[in-house]
């Protein structure tokens, strides 16, 4: 196989229709050559009706014949025109890119400890420069205040030294975590004496955008070089300032560690322009995770020709059964809600059963009043708490409010909550309360979510609280990865087979 130039991959590749991959046609010789190997006329390229060209393995392209008609290339990875194009053109973000599939190809073979080394480096580099990163982090603050920013986007936005000291400590424990790179998913000895094994491998390169959160700078990029990937990262511009020192300081203590500093980069520009061309950018970027808002995640999932991890919104649910302990179901309702409600794990709408509904509404509202919270109830919470309810409306039960509110409902059965979250639900966290085994067993049976919590709270749904370390974001897509994804999520897999000399008859 021979590898294009970028010249050559403007001026002479072509994909097959039939099968998507690039190739470069012979020269007329060569087709006349391959009609006369099939038994009969220069072969035009196409496969039989209803079977498929193949353009690599002489074997199968004799057997359609198609041998010798178009010589096979390797485009690193790539497997459409529009790969192939992408190769060939430049920009900042691609070459920006480009870099970071050259620094991935590095650091997929190194052992655990040139990693763990790396890792430690960054967080010990991130304490010693507290002041050069809070000092970027005052200008975007500044910024966010003089645009009218509220106050929770503020939060999110603000690193202090307590702060950045957290995450450090983070970054240590994620060096703790075991290493996935290399395990042994499955692996067995064939009938035939082949040995068989597959493998977790490196994603290769990961780009991570995202929203007002320069903790998610650092996060992403333990995690991905824990994992063996190499990371591109576009935050918000509202974060700008922050995001550079941050990733200073990372790619310094990487470079100084002995990785490439091409592991950890950010995607220059601020225009949205820069977000689009990391979106199209198939054949240099590996996946994408979006984390952030509905609109941002709908942009990636709905724009993107590189494959995407969707991280949705979280619209969760706690279920108040008529079998619930009063007690219990207050303290869950009010952590899930109140604790912190701009997390996307907080609860938006609690549902209760008729049946407990006239002893538990006026304690909930009493408790969640005395919690800040604004209740957006039907028409029972209205007569429950007068003058304590705003109405609900279609818009209440389908938002995330990530706010001191929430929507309350009250239903006739377990079903009727069931059909409620199947309805409104992100298919993030619901939660039921109940003493009842039979009621979880149904509700955690009917409920199409990537977390059901019984008898605890939403908040749970978290990398860190389920043990897995640091997590990426959260899932809820069903292909690769579901729920929270840690390490393993950021792997593939592939397959050694190691035989002696082995052949297929």
């Amino acid at each position: 196989m021979r590898t294009l130039t970028c010249a050559q991959a403007d001026a002479d590749i072509h994909v097959c229709r039939h099968t998507r991959r690039a190739y470069v046609p012979a020269a007329p010789r060569a087709r006349r050559r391959a009609g006369r190997a099939y038994g009969g006329a220069a072969p035009t390229g196409a496969a039989p009706a209803g079977r498929p060209g193949v353009l690599t393995g002489a074997s199968r392209s004799v057997k359609y014949g198609m041998a010798g008609a178009c010589a096979p290339v390797r485009l690193r990875a790539m497997t459409s025109a529009s790969d192939a194009t992408q190769t060939a053109q430049s920009s900042p973000v691609l070459d920006t890119a480009r870099r970071a599939r050259e620094a991935a190809a590095v650091l997929a073979p190194l052992p655990r400890t040139a990693r763990d080394g790396a890792l430690l480096a960054v967080a010990d580099a991130l304490v010693a420069r507290t002041e050069e990163i809070v000092a970027a982090n005052a200008e975007d603050i500044a910024k966010a205040r003089a645009a009218g920013t509220s106050d929770s986007i503020v939060d999110r936005l603000t690193l202090t030294p307590e702060r950045i000291a957290a995450i450090a400590a983070d970054v240590r424990h994620v060096v703790a975590l075991p290493d996935p790179v290399g395990e042994v998913v499955r692996g067995s000895t064939l009938p035939n004496g082949l040995d068989l094994r597959q493998v977790r491998v490196p994603l290769g390169v990961v780009g991570i955008i995202y929203e007002a959160r320069p903790n998610v700078t650092v996060d992403a990029a333990a995690l991905c070089l824990k994992s063996g990937n190499a990371v591109l990262l576009r935050g918000s511009s509202s974060a700008y300032a922050s995001n550079t020192a941050l990733v200073a300081v990372l790619r310094d203590a990487v470079a100084e560690a002995g990785l490439p500093a091409d592991a950890v980069q950010l995607v220059p520009g601020q225009s949205r322009e820069s977000v689009k061309e990391l979106m199209r950018a198939r054949g240099l970027v590996d996946v994408l995770i979006p984390r952030g808002g509905a609109s941002l995640i709908r942009t990636v999932v709905e724009e993107s020709t590189v494959p995407v991890i969707e991280t949705g919104t979280g619209n969760c649910h706690v279920y108040v059964d008529k079998d619930a302990d009063i007690e219990t179901a207050l303290k869950i309702l009010i952590n899930s809600k109140a604790q912190r409600p701009s997390v996307c794990n907080a609860a938006e709408t609690v549902l209760v059963h008729a049946g407990i509904a006239d002893t538990f509404l006026p304690r909930a509202l009493a408790a969640l009043t005395e919690a800040g919270v604004m209740v957006h109830g039907d028409e029972t919470w209205q007569k429950a708490g007068p003058g304590m309810v705003a109405p609900a409306t279609d818009e209440d039960w389908a938002t995330e409010y990530l706010s001191y509110d929430l929507a309350a409902a009250v239903v006739p059965d377990l079903d009727a909550a069931v059909a409620h979250i199947r309805r409104w639900s992100s298919g993030h966290t619901e939660a039921i309360v109940t003493t009842s085994q039979a009621a979880a067993r149904r509700f955690t049976q009917l409920v199409d979510s990537t977390t059901v919590a019984v008898n605890a709270s939403t908040r749970f749904t978290d990398g860190s609280q389920f043990g897995f370390g640091a997590e990426i974001g959260i899932s809820t897509q069903k292909l690769h990865a579901r729920g929270p994804m840690g390490l393993p999520e950021l792997t593939s897999t592939k397959y050694i087979v190691t035989g002696d000399g082995h052949v297929r008859g």
